[in-house]
């Protein structure tokens, strides 16, 4: 409840048990530093609901990119840098939430992967 008053995407949520051990598996993992995780599954098995429910639950903000007609690598550039701001220069505990569907470009999955390899992205800010 706390979550849906504080949200503007209200979640109505059924927990069992296999996914409340996965919700307490991402909220460990965001709480280790520079912890990541890829979750694998079915569309429309509440991967990206209890990921945001982790979130909330670990006081961390959810950061997803919105597709719009002419995404392209510059647009997705731009909204790394300020997923880096919000990281690097205010602080603040955020999660990177990308999907499959979320792929415009296949360059977007390499400067994913340099993230999680190095933390940067090569020509990011030039």
């Amino acid at each position: 409840d706390e979550y849906n008053m504080t949200s503007t995407n209200a979640m109505n949520l059924v927990f069992f048990r296999d996914a409340i051990e996965h919700v307490s598996r991402l909220a460990r993992v965001l709480r280790q530093p520079r912890g990541n995780a890829m979750l694998v599954g079915v569309g429309g098995s509440g991967k990206q609901s209890l990921t945001r429910f982790a979130c909330h639950m670990s006081d961390t903000e959810c950061f997803q990119i919105e597709l719009k007609r002419g995404y392209k690598l510059t647009e997705f550039r731009e909204d790394l840098k300020s997923l880096y701001k919000k990281a690097g220069v205010d602080g603040t505990p955020v999660a990177f939430l990308f999907t499959d569907n979320q792929i415009a470009d296949e360059s977007f999955v390499e400067d994913v992967n340099n993230i999680l390899n190095s933390g940067e992205v090569p020509g990011m800010y030039t």
